[in-house]
């Protein structure tokens, strides 16, 4: 066979895509994913779980480094080994004439891989827009809303600092209200959530702000519940989901927002600088894009999409980790992570000097928990588990909250959170001591 015909064969299956039966999931890990799914027909979620022969099978297609425990997944999530080949492979062949395969080929590749996340996401695909990180699909419906000056809008001191500094910077520049409510998590009652919002509610609030799972200290928010009250005095919402997506069985529709932002680069294990956001259809219109547009006022939701020359090799990759996701199944691999956040969780909340920040019944929290020992500040533990133990987290301080915030994810082994509970063990006794 010629170089030529070999080089056009390879690239041919290269752009069948990952949606195809030649994707690179289905060469490397389709077969075996299978056999083991039907030997557990009949397991319930939960019970899979605890079944480490089972999920002996999903750590192995991560390239995880050895050296180092990566309990820190909350800021962004390794890829499997297919999701780092196609985006090598898919990079290789852009380089081999970017122009073309960037603008004529990989372009087209857009359309099924936003039909296959908004079958993830339960919604249609004219609702969803493939950009870069949840601070762009956020920041897009932040800026593009007609908001007027003393219009209002509430969000929490507990959100994410890039949301929160868009409100204010919109605040300054054009005087909308941007309100802020606190609160001390973790949060068992959930009416009581819902209740703060709507006692900050006034005749000029226009939107509120609500993250799905709030970063430092993994709190699941009542959603529907505060879209639902939102909804009968007229006021839109919009969800940051930058922790949801990917982790949490659900479909965007069901929260009953209106606007939603997402990093595919989390949870869902797509590559890193890869986000999505949702817009209900008959908002589209309404919601001017963050990057200019010939049509800024139109109702495609492709016009959230002129960025200019950006990462198409990322952007085609994410479908390869679209299909490890479903490959799981979304509600395995929630129960799969809340699984592990409890079991490090529960064996180290009773240890004298220790606590545990984050609920762990499962309606209010799944994958991040937050955890401190008395006498240490949040970057003393934080340096001490790594220095000493190679086990790497992150120390949070944020308004009101301060802790160590620890993330496993579906290749986190229990041999890994039981060195952690060791450490945490260890650390305490010392500390207490002194």
């Amino acid at each position: 066979m010629s170089q030529n015909r070999r080089t056009f064969i390879q690239q041919a299956s290269l752009l069948a895509g990952a949606f195809s039966i030649n994707s690179l999931f289905n060469q490397a890990h389709a077969a075996a994913l299978d056999v083991a799914n039907k030997k557990r027909i009949g397991m319930s979620a939960a019970e899979l779980a605890a079944d480490e022969d089972y999920w002996s099978i999903i750590q192995q297609a991560y390239t995880v480094n050895p050296s180092i425990i990566n309990l820190n997944n909350g800021g962004v999530s390794p890829a499997p080994r297919v999701v780092q080949e196609a985006l090598d492979r898919y990079n290789k062949l852009a380089n081999e004439g970017p122009s073309y395969f960037m603008w004529r080929v990989m372009d087209m590749g857009r359309e099924p891989l936003r039909e296959k996340l908004a079958e993830l996401a339960g919604c249609s695909p004219e609702e969803i827009a493939i950009n870069r990180n949840s601070t762009e699909a956020l920041n897009t419906v932040i800026y593009g809303l007609h908001l007027q000056k003393g219009d209002e809008v509430i969000g929490t001191k507990q959100d994410y600092p890039n949301m929160i500094n868009a409100w204010k910077q919109r605040s300054q520049r054009e005087g909308i209200v941007y309100k802020q409510i606190s609160f001390d998590f973790p949060i068992t009652d959930e009416d009581a959530i819902v209740n703060a919002f709507e006692k900050a509610i006034t005749p000029q609030t226009k939107l509120l702000h609500i993250t799905h799972v709030i970063n430092w200290v993994g709190q699941i928010m009542p959603v529907k519940k505060i879209t639902a009250m939102a909804k009968q005095r007229g006021i839109e919402t919009l969800v940051d989901g930058a922790h949801s997506f990917g982790l949490l069985d659900f479909k965007i529709p069901d929260l009953g927002c209106d606007y939603f932002g997402t990093s595919l680069h989390k949870f869902l294990s797509a590559p890193v600088g890869s986000g999505m956001l949702w817009i209900k259809k008959e908002k589209i219109q309404q919601v001017w894009p963050l990057v200019c547009n010939d049509k800024p006022e139109g109702e495609d939701i492709r016009k959230f999409e002129t960025l200019g020359t950006r990462s198409f090799p990322i952007e085609q990759a994410i479908g390869e980790a679209v299909n490890f996701h479903n490959a799981i199944g979304p509600k395995r691999k929630q129960e799969r992570i809340h699984y592990l956040k409890n079991y490090w969780a529960s064996a180290v909340k009773e240890i004298p000097g220790v606590k545990i920040h984050t609920s762990l019944d499962p309606r209010y929290s799944c994958a991040i928990c937050g955890v401190t020992i008395d006498g240490m500040t949040p970057a003393e533990l934080d340096s001490m588990l790594f220095s000493k133990y190679k086990i790497h987290t992150v120390g949070i301080v944020w308004e009101n909250i301060s802790c160590v915030r620890i993330t496993p994810h579906v290749y986190t082994k229990l041999k890994d959170l039981d060195k952690l509970i060791h450490a945490i063990k260890e650390i305490a006794q010392k500390t207490t001591k002194q």
